[in-house]
């Protein structure tokens, strides 16, 4: 085992976060987690981008989902978050190869859509 992919403590490598399961507070699976999306200045991770829909890759639709909204269940082995998929289905979304500019703007817009301040 090398040291990026191993977890001790109460911190995780980033190789571990990514393809971790998300569940609504159903226990519905909703997708993965894709990509951790960190300040650059302050270093804390700001997003979860969640990879829902598609086929093998294909017309995959992004989610980018805030951080703090992630809660890890220890028995799911995945992140539990309180939203249906009506909601998300109508939530900021990007394909891969459309990836935003994630500035302040695109930010509030997501946030707001959570109800999430920072």
């Amino acid at each position: 085992m090398t040291p990026s992919t191993t977890t001790t403590g109460d911190v995780i490598s980033s190789d571990k976060v990514e393809g971790t399961s998300v569940y609504n507070n159903a226990g519905d699976k909703l997708g993965s987690i894709d990509d951790l999306m960190i300040d650059k200045r302050t270093g804390q991770v700001r997003y979860a981008v969640m990879k829902f829909g598609g086929f093998l890759g294909i017309d995959t639709d992004r989610y980018p989902i805030p951080w703090n909204m992630l809660k890890y269940d220890t028995q799911k082995d995945g992140y539990m978050v309180p939203l249906d998929k009506t909601k998300l289905e109508k939530a900021p979304k990007y394909q891969f190869e459309d990836v935003p500019a994630y500035d302040t703007t695109y930010g509030k817009r997501i946030n707001s859509y959570y109800g999430v301040t920072w």
